[in-house]
């Protein structure tokens, strides 16, 4: 057996992805604009836990991106995070998000691989699609802004996976007529 196995060197940047993938799906080389990922859902830090609980419920989310008003990422909400801050008494529903803002997740840009998603979603719910900007200052000085896309969840790989491959299939079907 391999003391440490590869993903984990691959991750912590001491393999190249060739090394260890070989063969690699059809989607794996595919930009992650691809999945046409709807408009994020943000919160400010100030709305309460209760009321983001509503509105991610109403929406069908688990989670949010917690933006600034300039709509600067701060960090993200979970259901799961609010539930157990609630329930372990460390929060009230009344209480801001910005008291449980989950500040360790990972990113990735439009121009990333899916394959790059892929290994995300091995250990990971969500990834924050974020968007890099230039803003002039006042004084014309550049700075870089990082903007959020989208959330992207593994289900929105396999829906995209799973629909080239159905369209595919029922394509095969029509031919055999």
């Amino acid at each position: 057996t391999k003391f440490l196995s590869d993903k984990w060197m691959f991750q912590k940047g001491f393999l190249k992805e060739s090394d260890i993938m070989v063969n690699k799906p059809w989607w794996w080389n595919l930009k992650l604009q691809g999945l046409n990922l709807s408009a994020p859902l943000t919160v400010l830090p100030t709305v309460s836990c209760q009321k983001t609980i509503k509105i991610l419920k109403e929406n069908g989310f688990d989670q949010a991106p917690v933006v600034d008003e300039a709509g600067l990422v701060l960090g993200m909400v979970t259901l799961g995070n609010m539930l157990a801050s609630v329930l372990a008494g460390k929060i009230k529903p009344s209480d801001p998000v910005n008291k449980v803002i989950y500040t360790q997740f990972k990113q990735i840009r439009l121009t990333d691989n899916l394959g790059k998603l892929s290994r995300i979603l091995e250990t990971d719910h969500f990834a924050l699609v974020v968007h890099e900007q230039i803003q002039y200052l006042t004084d014309g000085s550049p700075s870089l802004k990082q903007m959020v896309f989208g959330v992207v969840t593994a289900i929105d790989l396999l829906n995209f996976v799973t629909a080239r491959e159905k369209r595919e299939r029922s394509f095969s079907e029509c031919s055999d007529l």
